[in-house]
Order: structure tokens, then C-alpha cells, then sequence
């Protein structure tokens, strides 16, 4: 699989929650409700990652204030991950945002998810916060990226 198999197109709720169930990092995956909730009545953007007609990975974000678009979920399957599917989606998430006039994406992630952060590392983002948890693995990094 290349990128060019990959066809990146806006989403709905019910295709990013279906997907989030197949992700083992998501040990309690948000419900339609809570999409729809942070969703409501702010610019937001579903994108989903096709490849051979499978949804094989999804990012949701949404305006978090005039200046920043927060992304709020995303995922990719694992026998998808390392063929860029998620810098597919970053990329078309971060060319929407700056269509719409944000200046920065943002977004957090578990301590103990390594690969999310040298992902965010590697694409430009920065470290701007950290959210002490129960365990040092569940801390909250907060990364920008200005666009």
C-alpha cells in the first residue's frame, strides 16, 4: 500500500465511532453522543482514510475559539499504520484549518503513547503543557502547531 491508494474524504460520526472500536490503544471509545456534543455548533471536520473501499483511519477536530482547531480524535488500524495514512490526514486536517483561518492546531495524548508523540514531534508540533494523571503513562501532553 502507498499513499496513492489512499483516498482521504470528509466522514460522519457513525463511521469515526465505528472505526474507533477496532483501535486497541482506545480502551473506552467516545459514543456518537459525545461527538455530536463537541461538535455542535462550532466548525468541525470528520475525515476518514479509505483504502480498497476499507475506512482504515479517521480524524475529528473542531474549533476550540477563533484562532485554534483542536484535534480531537484520530486513529489509525494497526496493519495500516508506517504507510502514512495518518500524515494523510494530518496534512488534508491542517490545509482545511488554515482554509478556515486558524493559526495553530492543537491537541493532546497519553504519556504512554510513544508513537503519537514522535508522530506529533516529527510533523512540527511542540509541547506546550503537561496534565499530571494517576500514573505517569496517563499524563496529558498538550502539542501546537502553528499553520
Amino acid at each position: 500500500m502507498t499513499t496513492e491508494t489512499i483516498l482521504i474524504r470528509e466522514g460522519s460520526i457513525t463511521e469515526a465511532v465505528a472505526l474507533s472500536m477496532s483501535i486497541p490503544e482506545f480502551t473506552a471509545p467516545h459514543q456518537a453522543e459525545e461527538y455530536q456534543k463537541r461538535l455542535a455548533e462550532v466548525p468541525a471536520l470528520i475525515l476518514v482514510a479509505e483504502s480498497a473501499g476499507k475506512i482504515v483511519g479517521f480524524k475529528v477536530g473542531y474549533a476550540k475559539g477563533e484562532q485554534v482547531f483542536y484535534s480531537w480524535m484520530g486513529a489509525v488500524l494497526p496493519e495500516f499504520r508506517q504507510f502514512g495514512v495518518a500524515k494523510a490526514l494530518a496534512v488534508r486536517q491542517e490545509e482545511w484549518a488554515r482554509v478556515q483561518g486558524f493559526t495553530c492546531i492543537q491537541f493532546k495524548t497519553r504519556n504512554r503513547l510513544k508513537a503519537m508523540l514522535q508522530f506529533a514531534l516529527g510533523n512540527g508540533f511542540d509541547i506546550i503543557g503537561v496534565e499530571p494523571r494517576e500514573t505517569l503513562g496517563e499524563y496529558r501532553i498538550l502539542l501546537q502547531k502553528m499553520l
